[in-house]
């Protein structure tokens, strides 16, 4: 009799966009399909570890009660050394609200994690200890968060060099892999408010984030309460107002986001997946916490598209598909690219 194939699922960085990995879940789950080993990322993490803990029930009904006011009531305002947000104590309480587990050794499922060396800019894979130390590093998006510190080194979101681990699954015995790809498609500004109106209860959302922008605000001032009334004045001018210029939020997470885009189509061309989902989610910000019933019905529709391919590698006698879907030409020119780079560095050094 074949062996029973096993399935692991790398879930990528996305910040607000990772709610989509509720809907991937429920999708796979509905078909019975075995979720044997979980690769996360930044928000891949965080409900991987949920979801590896127990279940996602409870954080699906939490979420879809959250906006963008609830979301940052959650952080501190710090001095902005090395982060405007503190998330120290906050994330404890966004994770154990859903779960008692705190250590790796407690999950039902095997789950690793990526950061990021701030100093050597070398990939992390978190596998054991403590939780919520992990959960930290892998989501410390820099200049919005602090870095954490593990084991001796200055840890940050692992999105800056692998926002889909793939070959971690893969190197955990996965024989089936899907990967959930968040940062696909993205889309200009201007683009992405037309998209927007469409999407229902956008107008009522829009006026949500002027509420938590003005949240913001607040916090600001009473951090700097014994400031000088000329700076207070200056931050209350430059969060309150409306501008074609993004603020600095949108500045450094859409930054990031594109940086994490186009590391994602080279890893992918180099290392592709067995099933490729790509949720379309180009008209959401980063920080967009006011589309989470929208960001998890593409996630869910996303793996119910291409459910038959992943059963049809679950047979016992079907290989693993070289191919991946989002864009097999430019996969294969970009990985020939990089394959002739190395032959030639190769060749150079021989000589």
């Amino acid at each position: 009799m074949s062996p029973v194939k096993s399935v692991g699922l790398a879930l990528g960085s996305g910040s607000s966009r990772g709610w989509a990995h509720i809907g991937a879940i429920e999708a796979l789950e509905e078909e019975n399909i075995p979720i044997n080993y979980i690769a996360g990322c930044s928000v891949g993490s965080y409900i991987g570890a949920i979801y590896a803990s127990g279940s996602l029930k409870s954080l699906k009904n939490f979420v879809l009660r959250m906006d963008g006011k609830k979301v940052f009531s959650y952080f501190d305002v710090v001095f902005p050394r090395s982060g405007f947000l503190n998330a120290t104590k906050k994330v404890k309480e966004l994770f154990s609200m859903h779960t008692d587990v705190n250590d790796f050794s407690q999950l039902n499922i095997p789950l690793l994690m990526v950061a990021t060396d701030l100093e050597s800019g070398d990939k992390v894979v978190l596998r054991s200890g403590n939780l919520l130390h992990a959960l930290r590093a892998t989501m410390s998006m820099p200049g919005l968060f602090a870095p954490t510190n593990v084991k001796g080194r200055w840890l940050v979101d692992g999105g800056l060099v692998d926002p889909v681990p793939v070959g971690i699954a893969r190197a955990m015995g996965a024989d089936v892999v899907i990967a959930v790809d968040l940062n696909s498609g993205l889309i200009s500004r201007k683009d992405r408010k037309k998209i927007q109106k469409k999407i229902p209860g956008t107008d009522k959302k829009a006026g949500n984030r002027h509420e938590y922008k003005n949240e913001l605000v607040q916090k600001l001032t009473d951090y700097y309460e014994n400031a000088g009334a000329s700076l207070k004045k200056k931050i209350n001018e430059l969060l309150r107002q409306e501008s074609s210029v993004p603020d600095i939020m949108e500045t450094v997470t859409t930054s990031i986001g594109i940086m994490q885009e186009r590391i994602t189509r080279i890893n992918l061309a180099v290392e592709p997946p067995d099933i490729l989902i790509q949720p379309r989610l180009g008209e959401l910000k980063m920080m967009d916490f006011d589309n989470v019933e929208h960001a998890i019905e593409e996630g869910y529709s996303g793996v119910k598209q291409q459910m038959e391919d992943i059963k049809a590698l679950l047979e016992p006698n079907r290989g693993r598909r070289l191919e991946i879907e989002y864009s097999r030409s430019e996969a294969g020119d970009l990985k020939s690219e990089i394959t002739g780079r190395r032959s030639e560095t190769e060749k150079r050094e021989s000589e």
